[in-house]
């Protein structure tokens, strides 16, 4: 697979993961609640918008991840 879109899938499940984990301990961690569905709901919208940050971060950085910062080639 495409290293950038290794990069690109790891950014967003580690997104994913940390924002949901934050809004469940927020929420006092109830998995049987409704708000441990809307929790995965909100938790989706940084996750998409990481998907958003990566394809630009291919374009504006280094071309071969997607982050934002040039490497240095010195």
């Amino acid at each position: 697979m495409n290293r950038l879109i290794l990069d690109t899938v790891e950014r967003t499940a580690g997104t994913y993961a940390v924002t949901f984990l934050g809004l469940l301990l927020a929420d006092g961690f109830d998995l049987t609640s409704l708000g441990a569905v809307k929790a995965a709901a909100i938790a989706s919208v940084p996750a998409a918008l990481s998907v958003v940050k990566a394809a630009l971060g291919s374009l504006i950085g280094d071309q071969t991840t997607v982050g934002w910062v040039p490497r240095n080639r010195g």
